[in-house]
This record gives structure tokens, C-alpha cells and sequence, in this order.
């Protein structure tokens, strides 16, 4: 039996608001068509573009907010002066149960303090993170901390990893994902003090609902080694914003080669099915969406200079965390594992 799915949308949300929301959505409704909308945002500027979609329009209710979060606006700023904003209520839709997953591509800053203040932490969860999907030679793998926080003792790597593998579970359909630790080397001597205690603490964990590897170097994680590398949030958001550039200028350096003469016009003109397989490979807009774990409800935040094909690629995953009971199965493992650790101490 097909379960609907309804998703919240900060429609005003990002650099193009409901010139990208509404089509992307439209474009997710094609792959997902059990899906159902909640659209929060200025009504006559959402009609505008929903006149196009007419299957999208069927799907949707429209709940109009006189205000929306600016790009610019701190944190501080959003929460005194957000309650009545798109970005607000949508979220508030999944507090109250009429939304499973809330998607913005609004201010990052302001997604998260409202998100935690109005969805909260699970209990236990001292720092909610962003996971990122990152690509690989081998499929995709998830990478967080990417930017939530600013450091992260050796408790919060372990809920980063618990979070990580309740993701991965959701998204990659894999029961035990393994699980790394981003270090500067891989030899138990190396790292800071946090990171090797996280090591030791997942090392000796029982029954974990993953397959802990160890330590792994940066230039491993695009080789695909497991399905959750966890990373306090200061290096992974450098980690994530270097490869982001990386592929920039690889895919620049291509470019220009195939440009530089006759014959390599020429070879650029036969092997275009191979670049059609690259460029779809690198593609960033297959895998935008920054997921909020560690929170009382599903909230994805998109790029926000993407366009529709990114966007429908960020309801795609919160579609598929919500069929996955995200939220519950992993405060279920948190409470396992932490029992375990309390029992090892105590013995």
C-alpha cells in the first residue's frame, strides 16, 4: 500500500524563490507521484508559477506568509522578527504533524536556529548536524558534520556516526553501513585527543548498527571506502567547499584543453558521450540537499543558487528519509548505544 508523503516548502526561500521551488517540485512529483505539498509563501507570486503545473497545483495547498527570511538576515535576526515567515511555518508544519519532511533553500543560519527551536533536539543530541551526500568512484557516500558546528567533543563524533549510518540506512538501503572517522592519518597515534576517543569508543561498542572502519585520510573519501565519514563541522565544511572547487576546476581545465586546437576539437567532438557521463557524475545538483539530523523531524536545506533540478533532487531525499522512519529508528540506536556505554563504565 502507498503512503502519501507531504513535504513543506519554504517557497520564498534561495536566490530564485518560487521560480525554482515550484518547478523543482514538479520535477519530484514525476519521480514521486504519491507526493503531496505544503506550499508557505507569498500566494500570488506562487500561482504565478503554478499556472504551469497544473499536476503540481492538484497536489498542493498554498498557505500565504506576508514575510520571508532574507539571505542576509543573521540568525538572531530571523528568530526575533521570522514567526510569521514562509520559513517559520513550514517548519511549524512538521512540528504539528501536517508535514513529514520541511525543505528550504533559504539563509542556512536562520534554517537551523529555527529548526532547532522549533522541532528540537532528540533527546540526547547536543548538537544537530548537516550530512552532505558526497559522490565517489564507487556510488555516494555521506560525509557530516559539514558546516552545522564549530568543533565537537568525542560524545558528538559518536551521535555524528549513530546519525550518519541512520541516514545512510534510509537513503542507501544498506542495514550496516560502515562508518569512518576523517583523521590526518590512519594510525591509532594520530589525530586529536576527541577524534581518538570517538575511535575508541566505536571500536569498542557491541552490536552497533554499523560497520565501524576506522580512521581514513581526506583523499580517501572519494574513494568510495564506506558509506559514512564523520568529521567535526570546522574541517568538514572546508573539506566539502574544497571539492566542491576541485571539480570546478578540473571540469575548467577540460574544458579549455578540448577548446585549444583543431584536433582536439576534433577529439572533444568524439568522445562527447564520455563527457555527457562525466559531467553527469560531477553534477552537484544530483546530490544538493544538506540534511538536518539529530532533530524531532526531517528538514533539508538546498542550495540556494540551484535551480529546479537541484531542488527536486532535495525533496527526493527527504521523500525517501521520511519512508525510512528516519527520526525513529535512529533515537532508538542512540539510547543502545549510550546504554552500552554506560554499562562499560560501570563495569
Amino acid at each position: 500500500m502507498t503512503i502519501e508523503r507531504t513535504i513543506a516548502l519554504d517557497v520564498m526561500g534561495g536566490d530564485f524563490g518560487p521560480a525554482v521551488v515550484i518547478p523543482g517540485a514538479s520535477i519530484s512529483l514525476l519521480r514521486n507521484p504519491e507526493l503531496k505539498f505544503s506550499l508557505f509563501g507569498d500566494e500570488a507570486a506562487i500561482l504565478r508559477e503554478l499556472n504551469g503545473h497544473p499536476e503540481l497545483a492538484a497536489r498542493s495547498n498554498i498557505y500565504h506568509t506576508d514575510s520571508a527570511i532574507a539571505m542576509d538576515d543573521k540568525p538572531s535576526q530571523a528568530l526575533r522578527r521570522g514567526k510569521g515567515s514562509s520559513m517559520w511555518k513550514s517548519i511549524t508544519a512538521v512540528k504539528d504533524g501536517d508535514a513529514d519532511v520541511v525543505i528550504s533553500a533559504g539563509n542556512t543560519g536562520a534554517l537551523m536556529a529555527m529548526t532547532k527551536l522549533v522541532l528540537r533536539p532528540v533527546a540526547g543530541i547536543d548538537r544537530p548536524a548537516i550530512a552532505a551526500i558526497w559522490p565517489t568512484v564507487r556510488s555516494e557516500c555521506i560525509v557530516l558534520d559539514v558546516g552545522a558546528n564549530i568543533g565537537a567533543n568525542a560524545k558528538q563524533l559518536c551521535d555524528y556516526a549513530l546519525m550518519g549510518a541512520a541516514m545512510a540506512r534510509a537513503l542507501f538501503h544498506i542495514e550496516r553501513p560502515s562508518v569512518a572517522l576523517l583523521n590526518v592519518g590512519v594510525e591509532e597515534i594520530k589525530g586529536a585527543i576527541e577524534v581518538k576517543e570517538t575511535h575508541s569508543r566505536l571500536r569498542h561498542a557491541r552490536d552497533l548498527p554499523m560497520r565501524y572502519h576506522g580512521f581514513i585520510e581526506g583523499d580517501q573519501i572519494g574513494q568510495g571506502l564506506v558509506n559514512v565519514v564523520v568529521v567535526e563541522g570546522f574541517a568538514g565544511n572546508i573539506a566539502l567547499k574544497t571539492a566542491e572547487g576541485t571539480a570546478r576546476q578540473i571540469s575548467r581545465y577540460l574544458k579549455d584543453a578540448m577548446q585549444r586546437s583543431f584536433c582536439s576539437k576534433v577529439g572533444a567532438f568524439l568522445a562527447q558521450g564520455g563527457f555527457s557521463i562525466l559531467k553527469t557524475k560531477m553534477d552537484p545538483r544530483r546530490a544538493n540537499g544538506g540534511t538536518f539530523l539529530g532533530l524531532n523531524g526531517i528538514a533539508i536545506k538546498s542550495h540556494g543558487g540551484t535551480d529546479a533540478l537541484g531542488f527536486a533532487s532535495a525533496i527526493d531525499i527527504g521523500y525517501d528519509m521520511a519512508e525510512s522512519k528516519l527520526v525513529k529508528r535512529f533515537s532508538e540506536d542512540l539510547n543502545n548505544f549510550y546504554r552500552q556505554i554506560t554499562d562499560q563504565l560501570n563495569s
